[in-house]
């Protein structure tokens, strides 16, 4: 390098060009703690990383593309290069501009909660509308201002780039707006929020981890693992909110058994209820205070369905309060030597039955 050459650019650097290479230095080294700043608690890390590197590297482009500007090729108003930067400048300060907004937003709107000892700002109807409506208005000066930086002065000119991406948008609508209005139409009744125990239609239960733009995030807890899902494919789905009951005493929790007939009645009340003593007993997040309804579901062919009712307040814990339930039920009938097993009560006889196997005579 021509360090003479160097040592002159730097005499004719001026006081915005000093500004603009110190800031993005200073944002590059600080993006990580600048971005902790302003990002939520329940961020993934995989994604604040990437926000992370993505503004580093937007300020090094930045940096790169200004330095060869001003150091090899000084000058020109329109070059390519100045009008690249310009791009690059516009995509910087729409994205911060958004990334910005949407923080505030859910600070001044957002509803707190605590979720696992920790307070969040989860999103809601306002949040969401003020969001959507944010990150249209700096989008469509975004590209204004683009469409401006790359040359397009006409109207006509301009006028067809923004009638091409309103074209672009109107052919794509059913992909992502049923998703968009399911999810506003979810936060505004609010049906279930973030943080809330859900239990879907097809057997899933989990927690609500995140209502996104487009999808719902939900942390499957027979699993453990998270599990994403359409707005408006959940929309489709009958969902039970388990956080909300109506009752001060819990969640009306029931465990139904099919018992054969010739189990006496009372025998089966003390099979249950001793059950749920033990269930007290062994520490199982039953609301213990309660008795239990011990009641006749119904009357069918083959067996009586019983039911066990009982109020659960712990609802995060629901799916092993049931397993580990059923498993003491189990073991106390085994104990008692009632069968839980459904009898089978239409038994063929062997001599209305041919040899292979079919049924023979007039039955």
């Amino acid at each position: 390098m021509d360090w003479e050459k160097a040592y002159a650019f730097i005499l004719t650097l001026t006081a915005v060009d000093y500004a603009v290479i110190v800031v993005n230095l200073l944002l590059i080294a600080f993006a990580r703690p600048l971005l902790k700043r302003y990002t939520a608690e329940n961020v993934p890390e995989a994604t604040f990383t990437f926000r992370v590197n993505l503004l580093r590297g937007l300020n090094l482009v930045i940096l790169l593309v200004y330095s060869y500007e001003d150091f090899y090729k000084p000058v020109a108003e329109n070059s390519g290069g100045v009008k690249f930067l310009g791009t690059i400048l516009i995509f910087y300060l729409c994205y911060l501009s958004n990334f910005l907004s949407q923080h505030y937003i859910q600070k001044l709107y957002g509803k707190a909660r605590v979720i696992n000892d920790k307070t969040i700002y989860i999103e809601t109807y306002q949040t969401r509308l003020l969001s959507i409506l944010a990150a249209i208005f700096i989008t469509i000066i975004g590209i204004i201002s683009i469409v401006k930086q790359l040359g397009f002065d006409s109207l006509l000119e301009a006028g067809g780039v923004l009638g091409f991406i309103g074209v672009m948008l109107a052919l794509t609508q059913g992909a992502w707006a049923p998703d968009i209005i399911s999810g506003l139409i979810f936060l505004n009744s609010t049906q279930f929020e973030e943080g809330d125990i859900v239990e879907i239609d097809n057997g899933i239960i989990g927690r609500v981890y995140k209502t996104k733009l487009f999808h719902t995030e939900i942390l499957n807890l027979t699993n453990n693992h998270r599990i994403m899902i359409r707005n408006s494919k959940l929309r489709d789905n009958v969902i039970h909110n388990l956080s909300k009951f109506a009752s001060p005493k819990g969640l009306r929790e029931c465990l139904s058994f099919n018992i054969g007939y010739d189990v006496a009645i009372k025998d089966v009340k003390h099979l249950l209820s001793t059950a749920y003593q033990r269930a007290i007993d062994q520490k199982i997040p039953l609301e213990g205070q309660h008795d239990p309804d011990i009641k006749l579901l119904e009357t069918g062919d083959h067996a009586v369905t019983w039911g066990i009712l009982f109020y659960v307040k712990s609802v995060d814990k629901i799916v092993p309060i049931r397993r580990d339930f059923r498993e003491i039920i189990l073991a106390t009938s085994i104990e008692m030597d009632i069968s839980l097993a459904t009898p089978l009560t239409h038994v063929f006889k062997g001599e209305l039955m041919g040899n292979n196997g079919q049924v023979t005579g007039d039955g």
